[in-house]
């Protein structure tokens, strides 16, 4: 039985066979061996896989026994030529399996980024099938925004890992430029369309296809939320007081298909608000249907407030089964709170004469937060970008700090014309102010706005300063 064969030789134990042993014979000469070894009649077949010799498979017959004739080491040659076989291709699969499993893990994020709009918790969740092209990522913007995202690539192993990673920092790389998210998604889609046209002018025969996307922006100082999708589900919108709900946000197109522009969904969030994000396997099932999925879900996420990793832990242990049968991808975040002490603002005279006060003005607000020693150079960066706003923006123009991660400065105006970085050469008379920023500043940007852009730049703050308030005590919540 198979108990006394475990018995005899336990799983992973060397084996060791006499010299002149059929089954050592077989390996010697790389050919089936029939032999009468302690009264019993012995086959010994060798069993080949790519790159060579795996092993050994024994055929016995008990004593008294006939001895194994030609036909039947022709039937044992042809089994042991189909096992070994099977074998090499469930090595060469483990191996691929593994490949996929290390790049898939390589390419999503190992730790969340440091920010201060959200608290997050995920969970992921490969599929019994294989690696697949789930992901998700938490970018943080300028003015002290996070940017939430969720993709699923259709298909499993190396090529939808692979491709995941490619959306993945593509999605970054868009995120960089501040842009809307209906405008991302709609880059991201010619991007998808481009890798499509490139591996069918290739031939490979494995372009993209299907993949969706959901981008959140969300801006703590002014609590707005902007979301669009991509042919992907909805997100569900947790109220402080425990309510369930999923904004009904405009379903654009998968990736890669173009036929339609992307919309946008704007949304004032209660501080406290969890915002849910998910890929399609956490819902739905061949035994459900999408609404049915929703309504599980919803019921998961109801109750008393839970912290976004308690969340995540129910909403896995109520919806999942041990081994689902498609990747999962679950993100969870917490609206918390803007420090408003953190936050100051001051709408900009369209005079030059202006420019003075208001870097009093910032030189005192800076003193209140304690960055003394910042006050130079960020006198210096208003006083630039504020004149710039003056001079070649349109009103109003509104100056604002923030003290988040860093010391963000921000001038905004209602002109859409974006200033360009450049040298100016000797006997220019201007032209050296934002190229001056760009200099003191640890970072610089635009962001467009619907009723204009905004100029930001940020500064480090010093080492002896923590960057944001400790949110310990509102992080506890009750289970």
């Amino acid at each position: 039985t198979a108990a006394e064969l475990t018995a005899a030789q336990p799983v992973g134990s060397p084996v060791r066979y006499p010299s002149r042993s059929a089954a050592a014979r077989c390996l010697d000469l790389g050919a089936p061996v029939a032999a009468r070894e302690r009264g019993r009649e012995v086959l010994a077949v060798p069993v080949r896989a790519r790159p060579g010799l795996l092993g050994v498979a024994l055929f016995e017959r008990p004593p008294g026994a006939e001895a194994f004739l030609h036909d039947d080491l022709t039937l044992a040659d042809e089994l042991v030529a189909r096992a070994g076989l099977c074998l090499d291709n469930c090595r060469r699969f483990a191996r691929e399996h593994a490949l996929a499993l290390t790049l898939q893990r390589s390419l999503l994020p190992r730790a969340l980024p440091e920010q201060h709009a959200v608290d997050v918790a995920f969970r992921y969740l490969p599929a019994q099938a294989g690696v697949g092209g789930d992901w998700f990522d938490v970018i943080p913007l300028s003015g002290a925004r996070v940017a939430l995202v969720v993709g699923d690539v259709v298909g499993h192993g190396l090529h939808a890992a692979a491709t995941m990673g490619r959306l993945r920092t593509a999605v970054r790389n868009f995120a960089a430029l501040d842009l809307p998210p209906e405008d991302l998604l709609a880059q991201l889609d010619a991007l998808v369309d481009q890798m499509d046209q490139d591996e069918a002018a290739d031939r490979s025969g494995s372009g993209v296809i299907g993949a969706t996307c959901l981008y959140v922006v969300h801006d703590p100082v002014t609590r707005r939320c902007t979301m669009a999708a991509a042919g992907h589900p909805s997100p569900a919108l947790v109220a402080p007081d425990g309510g369930v709900s999923f904004p009904g946000l405009p379903a654009g197109p998968p990736l890669g298909l173009g036929s339609t522009p992307y919309e946008s969904l704007e949304l004032d969030l209660p501080d406290d608000t969890r915002l849910v994000l998910y890929t399609d396997g956490l819902i739905e099932d061949r035994g459900q249907d999408l609404d049915a999925g929703l309504l599980r879900l919803a019921s998961a996420l109801a109750g008393p407030p839970r912290s976004p990793d308690q969340l995540c832990a129910a909403v896995v242990r109520e919806l999942l089964p041990q081994r689902p049968s498609d990747d999962v991808a679950l993100l969870v975040a917490r609206t918390l709170p803007p420090a408003e002490d953190r936050v100051a603002s001051w709408p900009v005279p369209l005079a030059p004469e202006s420019v003075a006060g208001l870097r009093a003005a910032v030189v005192r607000q800076l003193s209140e937060w304690g960055l003394e020693e910042l006050a130079f150079t960020t006198e210096l960066m208003v006083s630039e970008l504020v004149t710039n706003a003056i001079r070649h923006g349109a009103g109003p123009v509104e100056l604002r700090l923030l003290r988040d991660r860093a010391l963000i400065c921000e001038v905004a105006d209602a002109s859409s014309v974006s200033p360009r970085l450049r040298r100016a050469r000797s006997e220019d008379e201007g032209g050296r102010g934002l190229f001056l920023v760009a200099q003191l500043a640890q970072r610089w940007g635009t962001r467009y706005t619907p009723t204009g852009k905004v100029i930001w730049c940020e500064q480090p703050l010093p080492a002896r300063i923590t960057p944001a308030p400790s949110r310990d005590a509102e992080r506890r919540l009750p289970a």
